[in-house]
C-alpha cells in the first residue's frame, strides 16, 4: 500500500526550499493541478523545476513562477507565458532550453539508471556548446545528461492503493516517465481503486515507482479555447 495524502499540504510537506522537482504535463494537459497550489501556499523557494513548459500566466506552474519561487527551469518550450520571458530578459530566473525529444530522453535515462545518451539533436548549435562531440557512422552526435530529481509530481487519472496507474489519452505526455525519474514521486490522482480492479496490461506506471497518492479534484482548464462559429 502507497503512501495516502489527505491533502495536497500534506502531500508537499517533505518538499524544501532549493529542491528539484519534476512537473507532469504539456501545457495545462495533465499537470498535478493541487499538488502545484499546494507548493504555492507552502512558498518553498529556490526551486528547480524539470518541465516541458512553464504553464500560462494565470494558472499551473505559471503561479510559482509569479511568486518567484522557480532559481532555475529546465525544458524545451518557453510559451506564451509573459512573466516567464519578463524573469527571463531581466535575469532574475535561470533558464536551460533542451529540444523537446532530447529532454524526454533525459527524463527516460535518468529513470531508467542510464547516466548519457549520444543525439544529433542540436549539434552545432548553442545546445552542444561545451559539450562532448562524437562521430557514428559519418554522423556528429553530441553528448547528453540524464535528469533525475528529488521530487516528481505527476498526475493520473486512476490509481489502485498499491500505487499502479493509468493515464488519461494525451494527459500521459511527460507524466510516466517522470514517475520513474523522480526519487520521490507523488501522484494526484482522480480516483484511487483496490487492487486488482486494474488489469495488469491496463497498468501505464507500474507501483514501483510511485511513493505516495493524492485523490484530487482537477479544473482541468483549457489552454486556448478555439471553438466553432455556429
Amino acid at each position: 500500500m502507497k503512501q495516502l495524502f489527505a491533502t495536497a499540504e500534506e502531500a508537499v510537506k517533505r518538499i524544501q526550499d532549493g529542491s528539484t522537482i519534476m512537473v507532469g504535463g504539456f501545457g495545462l494537459v495533465g499537470i498535478p493541478e493541487q499538488l502545484i497550489l499546494a507548493l504555492v501556499k507552502k512558498g518553498v523557494k529556490d526551486l528547480t523545476i524539470i518541465s516541458n513548459n512553464c504553464g500560462v500566466d494565470d494558472w499551473g506552474l505559471g503561479l510559482l513562477l509569479k511568486n518567484k519561487q522557480i532559481k532555475k527551469m529546465i525544458g524545451s518550450y518557453v510559451g506564451e507565458n509573459k512573466e516567464f520571458e519578463r524573469q527571463v530578459l531581466a535575469g532574475e530566473i535561470e533558464v536551460e532550453l533542451t529540444p523537446q525529444g532530447t529532454l524526454a530522453e533525459r527524463i527516460r535515462a535518468g529513470g531508467a539508471g542510464i547516466p548519457a545518451f549520444y543525439t544529433p539533436a542540436g549539434v552545432g548549435t548553442v545546445v552542444a556548446e561545451g559539450k562532448e562531440t562524437r562521430i557514428f557512422n559519418d554522423k556528429e552526435y553530441v553528448l547528453e545528461t540524464a535528469l533525475v530529481a528529488d521530487f516528481a509530481i505527476i498526475r493520473a487519472v486512476k490509481a489502485d492503493y498499491f500505487g499502479n496507474l493509468i493515464y488519461n489519452k494525451t494527459a500521459q505526455n511527460f507524466n510516466p516517465m517522470m514517475a520513474a525519474a523522480g526519487k520521490f514521486t507523488i501522484a494526484e490522482v482522480e480516483e484511487i481503486v483496490e487492487v486488482g480492479t486494474i488489469e495488469p496490461g491496463e497498468v501505464q506506471t507500474p507501483s514501483i515507482y510511485v511513493q505516495g497518492l493524492l485523490q484530487a479534484q482537477q479544473e482541468k482548464r483549457i489552454e486556448r479555447l478555439t471553438i466553432r462559429q455556429v
